[in-house]
């Protein structure tokens, strides 16, 4: 079993040392690369913002107050190229950046995928790093703004002509968005792109989606009123994954009641069986050997018709009627 190990504060002091002073080019301003560039500027660090003209993206930034520039413009004035961008367009892009660059500039993912699958191959003489936000952009942000922040990972792929430096710049930037204030953790790149995937398509994304699906559709078609069955199987989830979130599976159990700990024990094994191991296993060998990547990229190849398709017959489940009239009783979500 691979240990991950916490960076030292030693190290993350270091870090702030090394890329003070140092330009950053975060490119793509999105759900990611805003809060990034946000965090970064306030740390004191300067950041210049590359983007497509006329795109509503590079439109942002300016509103922002960023200097921006194309993308291959932005890489070739920094010193730390951040790239976020989605996985998908990483190939098409990253060669011009990776022309542009100083040649003692490192690049930097949020995500291994592109990398860790070979869609973008990094000449040896610049350094390649991961800095990775456990949660969405907005918490990133919004953590960073009340003076805390969420924990990162971060790994180095290639040292480039000087691995100390590379590894610094890449703790300056954990830092520099205030994962320090919770923790940064050493990983590789590998390891964060599978367990990423899996993580996503087992339990947070596609898991859990399909278990509260199923479980409406038992329910309504047992004959209990659909707004009913919304609510105990997809309303009550948040409430359930706050008590996880802050206590554990044991304290959240010891917050229920007992009838609905004895439930959990009672039926929790007999949902989730070793048929259901058996199954979590094969996508995680998928995920592994790249036949998911190679799938997700032959979808994308010829237009998304998988993704579309999933898309829609999503937002025309009938659960979704119930989840509008649910919140619509809910003023705070809005």
């Amino acid at each position: 079993m691979r240990e991950s190990e916490i960076v030292t504060k030693c190290s993350v002091l270091h870090g702030a040392k090394v890329i003070s002073g140092k330009r950053v080019a975060i490119i793509g301003y999105g759900n990611q690369g805003r809060p990034h560039a946000l965090n970064l500027r306030e740390s004191g660090i300067s950041v210049v913002v590359g983007g497509r003209r006329g795109s509503v993206a590079r439109r942002n930034a300016e509103e922002d107050g960023f200097f921006t520039l194309d993308g291959a413009q932005a890489a070739a004035m920094a010193e730390l190229v951040i790239v976020a961008l989605p996985d998908l367009v990483h190939a098409e892009v990253c060669p011009t950046l990776i022309c542009a660059m100083e040649p003692t500039a490192v690049l930097g993912f949020l995500h291994g995928f592109s990398v860790h699958y070979g869609a973008v191959v990094v000449p040896e003489s610049h350094g390649v790093v991961l800095v990775a936000p456990k949660g969405p952009g907005t918490a990133l942000r919004e953590r960073f703004k009340e003076g805390f922040g969420i924990p990162s990972l971060l790994a180095v792929h290639q040292g480039g002509a000087d691995p100390a430096r590379t590894e610094a710049l890449a703790i300056g930037w954990a830092q520099g968005i205030g994962s320090d204030r919770a923790g940064i953790i050493r990983t590789t790149f590998r390891d964060e792109t599978e367990t990423d995937l899996f993580g996503e398509q087992t339990v947070l994304c596609g898991g859990l989606s399909e278990l509260i699906r199923v479980a409406f559709e038992t329910l309504v078609e047992a004959g209990y009123p659909p707004l009913l069955a919304y609510t105990e199987c997809c309303h009550e989830v948040k409430q359930i994954a706050d008590l996880i979130c802050d206590r554990g599976i044991a304290g959240m159990g010891e917050a229920i009641s007992t009838t609905a700990r004895f439930g959990a024990l009672d039926a929790g094994a007999r949902v989730i069986d070793d048929s259901v191991r058996i199954r979590m296993r094969a996508v995680l060998r998928d995920i592994q050997d790249g036949s998911f990547a190679k799938r997700m990229g032959q979808d994308a190849a010829a237009g998304s018709p998988r993704l579309v398709k999933a898309t829609r017959t999503t937002a025309d489940h009938p659960m979704e009627k119930s989840g509008r009239e649910l919140r619509a009783m809910l003023p705070w979500l809005k």
